[in-house]
């Protein structure tokens, strides 16, 4: 089945730069020019693959964009984007964007990019039930639960709740914190973090860890300032805190 993508760049030459390249490569793709246009394919009934966003529309920017498509689906957003700041891909991954691409980039690492965050994004097509049952550290093997002090996180409907509240965590953040719920005691550096949850090389961007991190933290945390469920242990990495139940 062709994957169908939607291509949000206000610039008309590189939109078609792109959508001939993609096509190319075998998927299916609508463009929008602007940010009006974009969101009316958003709230339209076209389920896409990934979405690529350019973050200077037009009518309505990116970031917008991006909380309308996270408000409805966990789709893959792959932002393309002239500015090369931190500023901007923590603003455009806090949001919950999935990966950031500078302008200029070549088609050939594009595309690379584009079968990478469908594949990592895969996991979201499981029905729920159909996660590998874990039988250890809290988890009930049946449904596939692991209960944390407060905190239930479901690895059949890929949710996490909290004293009763459904939280509301982007693709990203529910796996990272499946990582550390499921592998109590164990220490991840931020290079075994992103081999694991985005199963790609860790080229050293520390950025993209901490921001999706701390929008974690913000989430699940009493105090983010002094977190309980995933503990930082300085020059080493990240741990799930005591917070399994007694």
């Amino acid at each position: 089945m062709t994957q169908r993508l939607l291509l949000i760049e206000d610039d008309k030459d590189i939109s078609q730069m792109v959508r001939s390249y993609l096509e190319r490569e075998g998927y299916e793709l609508d463009t929008a020019f602007d940010g009006e246009e974009a969101a009316r394919l958003i709230a339209g009934p076209d389920v896409y693959a990934l979405v690529l966003l350019d973050l200077m529309l037009p009518k309505k920017n990116g970031t917008e964009l991006l909380q309308l498509i996270r408000a409805k689906s966990l789709v893959p957003v792959l932002i393309m984007s002239a500015k090369d700041s931190d500023v901007d891909k923590a603003l455009g991954l806090g949001f919950g964007a999935d990966d950031y691409i500078t302008k200029p980039f070549s088609m050939i690492e594009l595309a690379a990019r584009v079968k990478a965050a469908i594949r990592r994004a895969g996991y979201a097509a499981v029905p729920a039930g159909a996660a590998e049952p874990a039988t250890e550290n809290g988890v009930n093997g049946q449904n596939s639960l692991i209960r944390l002090r407060g905190l239930t996180v479901d690895l059949g409907n890929y949710t996490a709740i909290k004293q009763g509240e459904e939280l509301k965590l982007t693709a990203k953040e529910f796996q990272i914190l499946k990582l550390f719920a499921a592998h109590p005691g164990r220490v991840y550096t931020k290079a075994q973090i992103y081999s694991q949850v985005w199963e790609d090389e860790y080229y050293g961007d520390e950025n993209v860890i901490n921001v999706h991190m701390r929008r974690l933290r913000e989430k699940i945390e009493d105090d983010p300032s002094r977190p309980e469920y995933i503990k930082t242990l300085w020059g080493i990495g990240y741990k799930l805190g005591d917070v399994l139940p007694s």
